[in-house]
């Protein structure tokens, strides 16, 4: 069964949807990844233009932030201070990302755009994954580390506006 996509202007299978959203919330649950994270190359393999599965996938990354919400608020894990300034933070970077998006849109470079930016994205994650498990690594053989834990790091020390967060027992 086909199903047309209007803002896409283009048909897909319903199966392969269903199917793509079963397989991305069951790694999503289990091991925790973001379901946007996969979501977006696997829409865009299937065809669909990268801005609208930019688009798509921030529906279903909503539906998964509020239901995790809910189930860390029974156990008393949410830390509402730090997610009110996080909300700040992210609505302020959406509102930039939307006009820059506009731009990109309105001089004809927002495919390229999202596709050099999602590898750079995952270049970084790969990067950031190396020199973690290299420092683990160190650490385990019980060599020396000559590197300071990001909170200790004198340059973010000196940042402005340090909060104390008293829920999650952290001073940034």
């Amino acid at each position: 069964m086909s199903v047309y996509l209007p803002i896409a202007e283009m048909s897909v299978s319903a199966e392969a949807i269903l199917l793509l959203g079963t397989i991305v919330g069951f790694l999503s649950g289990v091991f925790g990844v973001g379901g946007g994270f996969l979501t977006t190359p696997f829409l865009i393999f299937m065809g669909i233009p990268p801005a609208i599965a930019v688009g798509t996938q921030s529906n279903q990354l909503v539906a998964s932030s509020v239901t995790g919400v809910l189930g860390h608020w029974r156990k008393n894990n949410v830390d509402i201070r730090m997610g009110l300034v996080m909300l700040g933070g992210s609505s302020l970077g959406s509102v930039i990302g939307i006009l820059i998006f506009k731009l990109l849109q309105h001089i004809g470079q927002i495919d390229l755009a999202i596709s050099l930016l999602y590898i750079f994205l995952l270049g970084s994650v790969g990067f950031m994954m190396l020199f973690e498990s290299a420092q683990a690594l160190i650490k385990k053989s019980g060599g020396k580390r000559d590197f300071k834990p990001l909170y200790q790091n004198p340059a973010l020390r000196k940042l402005p506006y340090p909060m104390k967060f008293p829920k999650s027992r952290l001073y940034i």
